[in-house]
């Protein structure tokens, strides 16, 4: 499948800020599986990026500027994927599984999750990705889609709390119970063709990788109870969003921030509904 993907973030300071530092994990590369034919970054400044890759082996660009009332970010570009049922090849790992068992401040256990997580390990003691499939479906089953109650600051605990949340908070479940049995398991952040064409979307998609003895990485989507397949494009990973988050960053003076993003994805071949969108 060609994925056409454009994603855009707008920041405005009311009033101007005397500067910011930020860094885009908005570039995806190459591996089996997902090939990136084109893409580009602009931003509305004159700021230059730096190019670079950060431990995990992720693209960075970083961008830093003086005082600027608004800025927006926009990647564009086309990826050509495949289904390769989840199984990840040819990607850069820098570290052994075993450092996705740290837990972060996002990705803690409470008793609740815990004991959900040995429940669905027992009856899958040796079965290591029956036990990952379970925990997908159970998660996805436990959850609610509601963007209203959480942000990019909530944690796993929490969200599985409130049972519901976002794409980012169903990969945080995952990987906390995950980590909580012994299985490694990580933070990607990328996009998704939504199986009902919906081009416009509010933001990018969050999934979760996790390994598997004698398989290998794994990506499983418990938001979609699905393992990935050729209508996801990875972009970045990490430990938690916080480690794959798009844009991060600090800035300097100013008021109040507002924050717009606009993501769009699709086929290539649907050229007409793409311009048409536009």
């Amino acid at each position: 499948m060609r994925l056409r993907i454009a994603h855009s973030t707008t920041y405005r300071y009311e009033p101007a800020a005397t500067g910011i530092t930020q860094i885009l994990r908005m570039t995806p590369r190459s591996h089996d599986g997902q090939y990136v034919v084109e893409w580009q970054i602009d931003v509305s400044s004159d700021s230059r990026l730096h190019m670079g890759q950060d431990a995990f082996g992720n693209v960075i660009h970083v961008l830093t500027e003086a005082a600027i009332s608004d800025l927006t970010i926009t990647v564009e570009g086309l990826i050509e994927t495949h289904d390769t049922g989840g199984v990840l090849r040819g990607t850069d790992e820098r570290f052994p599984p075993s450092l996705f068992l740290r837990a972060t401040s996002l990705t803690r256990v409470n008793p609740a999750m815990e004991a959900f997580s040995r429940e669905l390990r027992s009856e899958s003691e040796k079965d290591v990705l029956g036990f990952l499939h379970a925990l997908m479906l159970q998660i996805n089953d436990h959850m609610t889609f509601d963007e209203d109650p959480t942000n990019s600051g909530t944690s796993a605990a929490e969200a599985f709390g409130l049972k519901r949340g976002v794409c980012q908070d169903y990969a945080h479940i995952f990987i906390a119970c995950a980590r909580s049995v012994g299985v490694p398991a990580r933070f990607i952040s990328g996009h998704f063709l939504r199986s009902d064409n919906m081009v416009n979307q509010q933001a990018g998609h969050a999934w979760a990788e996790a390994f598997v003895p004698a398989l290998g990485w794994v990506a499983f989507d418990p938001a979609n109870a699905i393992c990935a397949t050729d209508a996801h494009a990875r972009v970045a990973i990490g430990l938690d969003y916080l480690g794959a988050a798009p844009v991060r960053g600090t800035r300097y003076g100013g008021g109040t921030e507002t924050l717009t993003v606009a993501v769009k994805v699709d086929q290539a071949g649907r050229q007409s509904q793409w311009q048409s969108q536009s």
